[in-house]
C-alpha cells in the first residue's frame, strides 16, 4: 500500500493552524471541484485527495495517529525498509457491522460525500483485511468515454442516447456543450465491491467538424456567397444560418473576404440559458460561369470604359504637368506699376517673377 502525505497534496507545513488550513482547502476544492472544472480529466482523482488529505487533519484525534504514523514510515523509508513496514499497527479496528455510520466527509458545494483511498480506509474507516463481524465494500471504478456529437446536437441540446460498459445510458444535454468538455454522470461506471456504490462516468463529448461553420469559443464562423452584381450595386439578401435566417445589407461596391458581425447570433453559452456568441459572415465573391457572347461584349466594354477613363485621367495630370513647366520657362512679362505692387516686381496669374530690368 502507498502511503499518501496529507501536508504535500494541500500544500501546506505541518505546523499548519485550523483556519489556514481550512483556507487552503476550500481553494483547492473550487479548483479542482468536478462540477467546476470539467476541463482537466484528473480533477475529480484530485478532488477526492484533497478532501481525504483535509478530513485528517482537520481532526485532531486523526491528524494525531496519521503524524505518529508518519514518523514511523519515514524512519522506514530513509532506511531502505519501506517495503516491510507493518500497516497493521495502524489499522482501524472493525466496530461491529460495516464502517462508521455517516460520511467520512462532505463535498464542499453540496456534490455528497467523496471517496476515500485504501490508505484512508486502512487507517481510519475499515478493519485490516476482512475479519468477523466486519464487511468490506469499495465503490467501484470509475469510466471514462467519448461521444462525438454534431454541431447542430450541440447548439440545440437535448436528448442522447449511448452505451458504455454493457449499460444503456440516456442523458439530456444542455445548449452550447463545448468540444471536448466532460461532464460527470454518477453512479455510472463499474459495480462497487460488498455495499460499495457504482463508480461514476466521465463523458467527454467531440464536436464533429462542421463543412460550413468554425466555432472559436462561443463565436461561430462562415462563409457569406455573395454574387459580383450583388456586391457591385449592393443589395439586401437573405442569409440562412444554425441560428435563424437573416436578411443582411449588403453596401455597394462591397469587397470580397468583407466581415458581417451578427451580435448574439452565435453559439449558445452553456449553463446561461439566453447567452450566445457572435455570427461571422465572410464576404465570398461568386463570378459567372458561362457566359455567352453579349455578356461577354458588355464585360469587355465595361473593361474598355475603365481603362480609357484611367488613360485619359493619365492624360490630363500629363497636360497639367506640361502647362505647369511651360509656364515657368516663359518670360515674365512687366505688368504695369500699381501702388500696392512692390518696386521690381511682376506678376503672371499667381506665379510672381523678378523682372530682368
Amino acid at each position: 500500500m502507498e502511503y499518501k502525505d496529507y501536508y504535500k497534496i494541500l500544500g501546506v507545513d505541518k505546523s499548519v493552524g485550523r483556519d489556514e488550513l481550512r483556507a487552503r482547502y476550500r481553494k483547492l476544492a473550487r479548483q479542482y471541484h468536478p462540477d467546476v472544472n470539467t476541463t482537466d480529466r484528473n480533477a475529480a482523482s484530485r478532488f477526492a485527495e484533497i478532501s481525504e488529505a483535509y478530513a485528517v487533519l482537520s481532526d485532531d484525534e486523526k491528524r494525531k495517529k496519521y503524524d505518529a504514523l508518519g514518523s514511523d514510515w519515514e524512519r522506514y523509508r530513509t532506511s531502505g525498509q519501506g517495503e516491510s513496514f507493518d500497516w497493521s499497527k495502524y489499522a482501524a479496528q472493525p466496530r461491529g457491522r460495516g464502517r462508521e455510520s455517516g460520511p467520512l466527509w462532505e463535498d464542499p458545494f453540496g456534490g455528497g460525500p467523496a471517496d476515500e483511498s485504501d490508505f484512508f480506509s486502512v487507517l481510519f474507516g475499515q478493519a485490516f483485511g476482512v475479519r468477523s463481524g466486519s464487511v468490506f465494500s469499495r465503490k467501484g471504478q470509475d469510466l471514462r468515454a467519448e461521444f462525438a456529437i454534431s454541431l447542430e446536437e450541440a447548439f440545440s441540446g437535448g436528448k442522447q442516447s449511448l452505451s458504455v460498459g454493457g449499460q444503456q445510458i440516456t442523458l439530456t444535454l444542455k445548449p452550447g456543450i463545448w468540444d471536448h468538455q466532460t461532464i460527470r454522470i454518477s453512479g455510472k461506471g463499474e459495480p462497487g465491491a460488498g455495499r460499495g456504490a457504482k463508480g461514476d462516468l466521465y463523458l467527454t463529448f467531440l464536436i464533429k467538424p462542421h463543412p460550413d461553420y468554425r466555432l472559436e469559443g462561443t463565436d461561430l464562423y462562415r462563409d457569406f456567397p455573395v454574387s459580383i452584381y450583388a456586391a457591385l450595386l449592393g443589395s439586401t439578401q437573405e442569409v440562412q444560418t444554425i441560428s435563424g435566417t437573416y436578411k443582411i445589407k449588403i453596401p455597394p461596391e462591397t469587397q470580397n473576404g468583407t466581415v458581417f458581425k451578427l451580435k448574439g447570433r452565435g453559439f449558445p453559452v452553456y449553463g446561461k440559458p439566453g447567452r450566445f456568441g457572435d455570427l461571422y459572415l465572410r464576404v465570398t465573391l461568386q463570378l459567372p460561369e458561362r457566359l455567352d457572347s453579349r455578356e461577354k461584349t458588355l464585360f469587355r466594354e465595361l473593361a474598355a470604359l475603365r481603362g480609357s477613363t484611367g488613360r485619359e485621367r493619365n492624360r490630363l495630370n500629363g497636360y497639367r504637368y506640361w502647362v505647369r513647366a511651360l509656364s515657368r520657362s516663359l518670360p515674365c512679362r512687366r505688368q504695369p506699376s500699381a501702388p500696392h505692387r512692390q518696386a521690381g516686381r511682376v506678376y503672371l496669374r499667381r506665379r510672381v517673377c523678378r523682372s530682368s530690368a
